[in-house]
């Protein structure tokens, strides 16, 4: 009977596109869960996942083809933009096909989805077994809708508000949805025809999931990612706020469809939502209060594209406002919650699942040693590293008290309560009070205050921080960094107990001989040293009381390694004037950053100026190349030139130097040879005889033969 139960074979379940958020995350959820076991009266018993127990889905999924990722290790199988016979064959293979169109779906998406649900009626009846066909669509299905039958929330809104209604899960067949979400709203209609016939092995359900959240964060990741970065003293929130936003928690969207795997309700349409009727302001608010500044600021709805904090689309997302009952995952589902009461009501632990999945951890670094050993030169390198902060105490005590004389002082006291000023001029006059008996300086239990203060600020808790020098001893280490608290909750634990969240995970006591230190303080300019208190006495006592500390019976090193926290030892020396070796060592140790890396913005940015240096070194090696052609040319140029010049130079020189070889002989013939020859020629004129040349020869034998 209620004993004799059997395991039910191992589902295969079909997602389309995990490389999507939403998607991702069902899969990831869905293949965690255990093995539901059918009793006699053939009703499921779902249970979930936990070591050693048997998975009850097999979990294969589509993938895009822009996508870079390996297969997740929890889909048996993963498709990467499969043709539509594959696709086919694959779904085929399946017990349930879920196809999610919740987040910002393409036509591409809308039309896939609407050719599967098609190819699998056409197929149907050579199905083996039945089969479920999961739409997850989107509460934007709605986004037009009016109530019918309105109706008051009293026990939640004021009484006067006579225009507070709910929209009833019942009402699904009157929801009209958003002019952009009609295509969402056909493929729903055609889902919900599905299995009619009582001989159908088909059977459809349409799932209306709230706007998700969880996890890294999709939608509302600008909120999450600007405040806990503090970029801004207060975050923006985009129009006025006031309407009203369906949410519910990836994780529990995934227990919806896990829900009606096993219980196959008869209602084929479901709101997947939450209780919580939290409006944007209420998620923004308390997004900031938790991880952010504590404050925001309403700005126009354009804002959102000009400062790409969101596209359009997701923009129509954000400006739902509705309120709807859910009452089926509320009355028939046994959904293990994540997050029952919305955002507002878990903010604190969406926070940390945020920053978990994310790794987005805080970086505590503590930095020891001597006086001019270069601790404060490491903590800069490391702040710059892993975009975290540098706490020097003489900086936080001047910041705290120039943020008391500001509150004190401030002129728009309307925004500031009277409690409040009261307070801050308070405690400016213990700590002026404080400085003027103890010569300048503050008493350690107010500095303790301060710097607690500092340490558990946003900036500090979120990202990190490199504390430079201090504290000093053990006990101001055991005052600075125990829990109170915890001390009363566990005082028989053998390990001393201590605040987690501002108590530096990584302590490095940075060595260097004497000798180091003395050429490094010599080293310095005299106004610096002044500044930084290295003046020969002061120095020289600074290092004194560094090696009696040093020397006494409880270290500041012994306490941190009592806490299991065990300083490293870094010597420091004149072969790393840069401390290469020191920020080596360090990140080695303390690993990669854990933060957002450079922003889009950032990244464009140095993407653009790496390309505007690569066009700057193509021009300017085009120039000098096109420089050295004309330098080339004009040297050519200069060259032939005065090879012309050469050459008509001794061209003159030869024609001299033949004129005057020639002027003897000219001489000679003028003389002797063109007389006779003159007259002989003149006799062949006149007379003309017959054979010229030979009478031209008589001529001149016979003239100039001796006499």
């Amino acid at each position: 009977m209620g004993d004799k139960k059997q395991q039910t074979r191992r589902k295969r379940i079909f997602v389309n596109d995990v490389d999507r958020y939403s998607s991702k995350h069902i899969a990831k959820f869905l293949s965690t869960c255990a093995a539901a076991e059918t009793s006699e009266d053939g009703e499921a018993e779902e249970s979930f996942a936990s070591s050693g127990s048997q998975p009850a889905f097999h979990v294969v999924a589509t993938v895009s083809s822009s996508s870079k990722e390996e297969r997740a290790s929890f889909l048996l199988e993963q498709y990467t933009s499969p043709t539509r016979d594959e696709l086919l064959e694959r779904l085929l293979e399946c017990d349930v096909v879920v196809y999610n169109i919740s987040e910002n779906a393409t036509q591409q998406q809308i039309e896939e989805a609407t050719w599967a649900l098609a190819a699998l009626q056409a197929e149907m009846e050579n199905f083996k077994s039945r089969k479920i066909f999961i739409l997850v669509s989107t509460v934007m299905t709605w986004a037009m809708t009016k109530p019918q039958n309105p109706v008051r929330l009293e026990k939640i809104f004021s009484p006067q508000d006579e225009t507070d209604v709910l929209l009833t899960e019942e009402e699904y067949r009157r929801r009209r949805p958003h002019p952009s979400f009609k295509n969402h709203n056909n493929l729903e209609k055609l889902v919900l025809k599905l299995g009619r016939g009582k001989k159908s092995k088909l059977s459809g359900y349409v799932v209306a999931g709230g706007l998700q959240y969880g996890k890294e964060e999709n939608l509302f990741h600008f909120f999450f990612k600007v405040s806990w970065l503090m970029q801004f003293p207060k975050v923006p929130i985009f129009g006025q706020g006031t309407n009203f936003i369906p949410t519910i928690h990836v994780y529990d969207l995934a227990g919806v469809i896990q829900n009606i795997i096993y219980l196959k309700p008869k209602s084929k349409y479901i709101l997947a939502v939450t209780d919580s009727k939290n409006t944007l302001e209420d998620i923004v608010q308390m997004i900031s209060d938790v991880l952010g500044p504590g404050k925001i600021n309403k700005v126009p709805e354009q804002e959102a594209i000009t400062m790409k904090a969101f596209k359009p689309e997701e923009l129509e997302y954000l400006s739902i406002n509705l309120r709807l009952d859910a009452f089926i995952i509320k009355d028939s589902f046994n959904v293990r919650w994540t997050s029952e009461t919305g955002m507002v009501e878990n903010m604190e632990r969406i926070v940390e699942e945020y920053k978990d999945t994310r790794q987005l951890l805080p970086i505590r670094i503590f930095l020891v040693g001597p006086p001019a050993v270069g601790k404060t030169t490491v903590a800069e390198k490391l702040c710059s590293h892993y975009q975290i902060h540098h706490i020097k105490i003489k900086e936080v005590i001047e910041e705290k008290m120039t943020q008391l004389k500001e509150i004190v002082n401030r002129a728009d006291s309307e925004h500031v309560s009277e409690e409040v000023m009261a307070a801050a001029q308070k405690q400016l006059e213990n700590m002026n009070k404080s400085m003027e008996m103890n010569a300048g300086r503050l008493a350690d239990h107010l500095v303790f205050d301060i710097l607690q203060e500092k340490l558990n600020s946003k900036q500090c808790r979120n990202h990190g921080f490199v504390l430079d020098g201090f504290p000093k001893t053990h006990e101001q280490a055991k005052i600075m960094f125990s829990d109170e608290d915890m001390e009363n909750q566990d005082f028989l634990s053998k390990t001393p107990v201590y605040n987690k969240k501002i108590t530096p995970e990584h302590v490095f006591a940075l060595n260097a001989s004497d000798d180091f230190l003395t050429k490094r303080v010599h080293g310095l300019s005299e106004s610096v040293a002044e500044k930084m208190r290295y003046t020969q006495d002061e120095f020289i006592s600074r290092l004194m009381r560094y090696k009696q500390l040093s020397d006494a019976d409880e270290t500041l090193l012994d306490y941190f390694d009592e806490l299991e926290i065990h300083p490293e030892h870094i010597e420091v020396n004149t072969d790393d004037p840069e401390y290469t070796d020191v920020m080596n060592r360090i990140t080695e140790t303390v690993g990669i950053p854990k933060n957002y890396g450079i922003s889009s913005e950032e990244h464009d940015e140095e993407d653009r100026q790496q390309e505007e240096e690569r066009k700057q070194k193509l021009a300017t090696e085009a120039a000098e190349k096109k420089r050295r052609n004309e330098a080339t040319l004009a040297e050519m140029a200069a060259q032939y030139e005065e090879w012309q010049k050469n050459l008509s130079e001794v061209k003159r020189q030869e024609y001299e130097l033949l004129e005057a070889h020639c002027l003897p002989l000219r001489n000679y013939l003028m003389k002797y040879v063109m007389p006779s020859l003159t007259e002989a020629m003149l006799e062949c004129c006149k007379i003309k005889p017959e054979d010229p040349v030979d009478f031209l020869a008589e001529h001149l034998l016979r003239n100039n033969q001796p006499d």
